[in-house]
């Protein structure tokens, strides 16, 4: 009996043992349990992909949603900042206008105030004038009647 003999004998006992073990069935139901949880596995991560692609989706349209929001913000900012500065241009030429009308009104009052002093002390000049010369030729009497129903006169014209 040579070596291979016992080999041969050897592994068919080994089998048998194996077999009467219940080991292929064993290796059979652990390599089905792990099939099993790599199948759960993959269904997990096939569902938190999902869920992270739905998230990612909502991320995305909050985003944009902000994005317009901050756009429409700015327009806004703009349009108000334009609308202040229109007002404040507008106010400034109003301002610029009354001011300018009240200097006219001014400058009016003073010319209307200079020419009646002029007229005034022409007025004073002419009554003293004429008062000399008729204080030669006229009695005292005749010439303040006649003094002071020209300055009667003149002032009612003045006024």
């Amino acid at each position: 009996m040579d070596a291979t003999f016992w080999a041969t004998v050897a592994l068919v006992i080994f089998l048998a043992l194996v077999i009467y073990m219940k080991v292929p069935g064993t290796v059979g139901k652990s390599l089905d349990d792990r099939a099993g949880r790599i199948a759960n596995e993959l269904e997990e991560a096939r569902r938190l992909r999902e869920e992270a692609q739905q998230l990612l989706a909502e991320y995305q349209r909050k985003r944009k949603e902000a994005e317009k929001e901050a756009v429409d913000i700015v327009d806004a900012a703009k349009r108000e900042a334009a609308s202040l500065v229109e007002e404040a241009h507008k106010k400034t030429e109003e301002y610029v206008a009354r001011r300018t009308a009240m200097a006219e009104q001014k400058i009016g009052q003073a010319e209307r105030d200079a020419v009646n002093e002029v007229r005034a002390t022409a007025v004073d000049i002419a009554v003293e004038a004429a008062r000399k010369v008729l204080e030669g030729t006229v009695d005292a009497k005749a010439s303040a009647s006649l003094f002071s129903s020209s300055v009667q006169e003149l002032k009612s014209k003045l006024n």
